[in-house]
């Protein structure tokens, strides 16, 4: 048998979240977009030495960072069917709404939503295949160029 060098079920990037409080990340997670949790593994010290926890066709691993630690928001762009109805459950589930979901000159529509614990989500789905031609004309669309300007504007810290 032949070792596979990407593990079945990842994907070649796989990210890391260091949060203060794993086990209400993970809670939030499943609410907010229906997260699985995949691995747990405990310490002696109650805290979470690493999680891991599949959304849609990723694994998205996790620990507790240690006393003292600063605060590292992870900034993640999540692919979803409907980014409308999954921006909706997510801020349901307890996040913030940092920019509605707007269409955006690429052809997406984007919704940024802050967790609890202060990650940042870039909700997206892909509505349409734009060509490059059309996305240098739509930049110059008032109506492009004004949505893509809420985006940009909206503070997110």
């Amino acid at each position: 048998m032949t070792v596979k060098p990407i593990p079945e079920g990842y994907t070649t990037v796989t990210p890391w979240i260091i949060s203060y409080d794993t086990a209400g990340l993970m809670s939030y997670l499943t609410r907010a977009f229906d997260a699985v949790e995949l691995a747990r593994v405990v310490g002696d010290e109650g805290r979470i030495g690493h999680a891991e926890m599949r959304i849609g066709n990723a694994v998205v691993m996790m620990f507790d960072s240690r006393p003292g630690w600063p605060r590292t928001p992870a900034f993640l762009r999540l692919y979803v069917p409907d980014a409308d109805a999954a921006h909706h459950q997510a801020v349901e589930a307890g996040g913030t709404s940092v920019t509605e979901v707007t269409h955006l000159y690429f052809g997406d529509r984007v919704g940024r939503v802050r967790d609890p614990f202060g990650n940042l989500w870039w909700i997206q789905t892909r509505v349409e295949d734009v060509s490059p031609d059309e996305m240098e004309r739509r930049l110059s669309d008032p109506v492009f160029a004004k949505a893509m300007e809420y985006v940009q504007t909206a503070d997110f810290f």
